[in-house]
């Protein structure tokens, strides 16, 4: 018999089967359902390509840092450790992507725009990149998709084609940096429907939990 893994919002927000906030999801199946696709087939592919799962949980553990969410960071800190413990190398690399992540660590978003209409909403902030010693370490293309995901996560205007050059540059192809991109988009979604969701199990009852579809 084939007993299906736990849906990853659930287990991210501790909502138990029957709870106020499990019948709020539960009203929204398709929605549910989508999410959880979502990460089994970024986690989980069929086809993995050429984005190892080191790699893919790497730069979820270090989204997960960014975001300051001790849940996500608990389970895609222990994702990337069983990764790297499965392809037979220590846990040294969870260490240097917290550690990295602790220094890019900031309050967004911010960054400048290009079009000279918009120059006047430009605001300063951290532009973190890694540097010489920690690229030797773990390589540059890990560190371009670190680098990648604080420019999306704090910076998404200044996202551009030169952004995308330095993934190229460091050994990402295009389907890569698909690959990458919907990674970093599917996780900042998560991180934000497992804040919202643990706001309301904070104050929700059976009675007064709102009908508000979450996470669309």
């Amino acid at each position: 018999m084939t007993i299906a893994p736990p849906d990853i919002v659930d287990l991210l927000t501790g909502t138990a089967p029957g709870s106020p906030i499990a019948l709020l999801r539960d009203e929204r199946p398709e929605t549910k359902r989508n999410a959880q696709g979502s990460y089994d087939a970024l986690f989980s592919p069929q086809v993995a390509g050429d984005v190892t799962a080191v790699e893919r949980f790497a730069v979820a553990a270090y989204l997960a840092e960014l975001h300051r969410d001790t849940r996500l960071v608990e389970h895609y800190d222990g994702e990337l450790r069983r990764a790297l413990a499965e392809a037979g190398e220590s846990g040294d690399l969870a260490d240097i992507v917290a550690a990295e992540a602790e220094r890019a660590a900031a309050t967004g978003p911010f960054g400048h725009y290009g079009p000279a209409g918009l120059t006047g909403e430009n605001t300063d902030g951290l532009r973190a990149r890694t540097g010489a010693d920690v690229r030797e370490r773990i390589g540059d293309r890990l560190a371009a998709a670190l680098d990648h995901t604080h420019l999306l996560v704090f910076r998404p205007r200044e996202a551009d084609e030169r952004s995308l050059d330095a993934l190229l540059a460091a050994g990402w192809s295009v389907t890569d940096i698909v690959t990458l991109s919907q990674l970093i988009s599917f996780l900042a979604f998560q991180a934000r429907v497992v804040a919202g969701l643990s706001v309301l199990a904070t104050t929700a009852t059976a009675d007064s939990v709102s009908t508000t579809p979450i996470g669309q």
